[in-house]
């Protein structure tokens, strides 16, 4: 279909919306300025006895009902044609699938690729499949003017299209625990011989597995690989250092090795990093995926001298 020929999204809203404010804006001054000359006209020291006569006006009557049902019968009509428009999926729209979780964002494309970031080409329709794995989120898209809730166990859709290159705001609209405000992410729209490229790039650096993983599952969103401060604890060097955990009310050191970290994600609320809230939910991960992750961790940095990495041990 040609790019030209598509309603986009903000096309079908931002006309409705200018309609809706002029016709509000232009009753806000009638009556105001109608009440105000009232205020005067029939101010009691103009008039102190009331002179008319007149019981009724058939005219005025019709016309104050005819022209406010004229008015919501339009508004009704522009509403209900945009939002067909946005229901109706241009033919050809590049499928992508949106798994939102606590607290961040995983985007799918049908080769397989998988980013935390929406990249789209630029020109082109592109249908959001909307997942929720956990809670109630929204896919908010101010740019396209778009807002779709994500209901666990419901399927739903949205589609736009961004008519240049650039980067825009994807936000969670729905209030979804404590990590919401940071669930923040961007499309990127890029023009289309570019996106093909990216979309068809295979990343082959030894990280790169691991880090594909918690992008995939969203620890991303609640952990940092800078050490910026988040929801969870940053992963940035946490392979060797010392943790002190709540475990059973109880608190102790622990040394992060491979069964620290198995545990840590296959049984989150058993030791507790202290200061952090115990809200991370299990990851029921196949052993090849957990061995990748783990070893994304390890590369990160050497165990410290006399340990072995592969030794859970307490510090007394």
């Amino acid at each position: 279909m040609d790019p030209n020929l598509i309603t986009t999204t903000q096309a079908a809203v931002d006309p409705v919306f200018k309609f809706i404010f002029g016709a509000c804006l232009l009753l806000l001054v009638g009556i105001t300025g109608a009440m105000i000359w009232f205020v005067i006209r029939y101010h009691r020291s103009r008039a102190p006895e009331p002179t008319s006569t007149a019981e009724g006006n058939v005219w005025l009557e019709i016309i104050w009902t005819v022209l406010p049902t004229l008015l919501v019968l339009a508004m009704f009509y522009y509403g209900w044609a945009g939002y067909l428009a946005l229901r109706n999926v241009p033919k050809g729209a590049l499928e992508v699938t949106a798994t939102a979780r606590m607290w961040s964002w995983n985007f799918t494309y049908a080769n397989g690729k998988s980013s935390p970031k929406l990249y789209v080409p630029a020109g082109k329709p592109v249908k959001v499949n909307l997942v929720a794995t956990d809670v109630l989120h929204g896919f908010y898209l101010p740019a396209f003017r778009v807002k779709r809730d994500l209901v666990p166990g419901m399927k739903n859709y949205a589609w736009f299209m961004a008519t240049k290159s650039g980067s825009y705001d994807l936000f969670c609209s729905q209030y979804c625990g404590t990590g919401h405000s940071a669930m923040i992410t961007t499309v990127e729209a890029l023009p289309p011989a570019e996106f093909d490229v990216w979309l068809n790039r295979r990343e082959s650096a030894g990280e790169q597995p691991g880090k594909e993983l918690l992008e995939k599952y969203g620890c991303l969103g609640c952990h940092s690989l800078d050490g910026s401060p988040k929801i969870g604890p940053t992963f940035k060097g946490i392979w060797g250092r010392s943790v002190t955990v709540v475990t059973a009310g109880a608190e102790r050191t622990l040394f992060v090795d491979v069964p620290y970290l198995r545990r840590a994600i296959l049984e989150p609320k058993a030791d507790i990093v202290k200061g952090f809230p115990p809200i991370m939910p299990a990851f029921p991960l196949k052993d090849e995926e957990l061995t990748t992750i783990i070893g994304f961790f390890k590369s990160g940095g050497p165990a410290p001298p006399g340990r072995d990495g592969d030794k859970h041990e307490e510090r007394k």
